[in-house]
């Protein structure tokens, strides 16, 4: 493995990163769109390279109940990935996604308790968007990259972000998260985390012609 510290893509790379997480955002926005079938907005998404230990207050505190959807990476890169939204975000989601079938409003969402049905349906949407993102990363570098069957936990931050905080500890100093707000009738923060081995970092960055 050469010599390359998080410090170094601190410096030179995040543009490029930043592209990365436009173009992904972009793409997960547009699957959005058509699976649940209404018109999404997107803001232009925050990237940005974080310690660990930063993660739990950007994506609201580490008390805040959210949904998370983690899976491994494999192919030419490896590492780990996750999307995390808030609960109530993801639940109103599940009930676009079945057309209103949860027979909720907008205000009782906050407290709905995810059935299997809706567990399921939060996979689906948890897949739609990570695959953009991997298709995303996989279009600009020409490497394959494939994705493990998505794990779905529903928790607070603090507790789902010590799944990959592990594996993490084995890879790198620094996290990239890519933060996007979408809208339909209410506005939806979700948080999209990329955790690739140092090794597979340089494989990016090389294929993006910036190394």
């Amino acid at each position: 493995m050469k010599d390359l510290s998080m410090e170094q893509i601190t410096n030179q790379y995040l543009d490029v990163l930043k592209e990365l997480g436009n173009i992904g955002a972009g793409n997960a926005t547009t699957a959005l769109a058509q699976m649940i079938g209404c018109k999404v907005d997107m803001s232009v998404p925050q990237v940005k390279l974080l310690e660990f230990s930063e993660l739990g207050a950007m994506v609201g505190g580490e008390e805040q109940l959210m949904v998370g959807i983690y899976l491994q990476v494999e192919g030419d890169i490896e590492g780990s990935m996750m999307f995390i939204l808030e609960k109530s975000s993801a639940a109103h989601l599940v009930n676009k996604l079945m057309c209103g079938m949860l027979g909720v409003t907008n205000e009782e969402i906050i407290n709905h308790e995810f059935g299997e049905m809706e567990c399921s349906a939060m996979k689906e949407v948890g897949n739609i968007i990570t695959g953009a993102y991997l298709n995303a990363l996989s279009s600009l570098t020409n490497l394959k990259i494939y994705p493990s069957i998505p794990q779905l936990g529903i928790d607070m931050a603090g507790a789902l972000l010590s799944v990959p905080a592990i594996e993490f500890g084995l890879f790198a100093d620094k996290i990239l998260l890519v933060q996007t707000q979408f809208s339909d009738d209410i506005e939806l923060d979700g948080y999209f985390i990329l955790i690739p081995d140092m090794e597979s970092y340089e494989k990016i960055l090389t294929a993006l012609g910036v190394m």
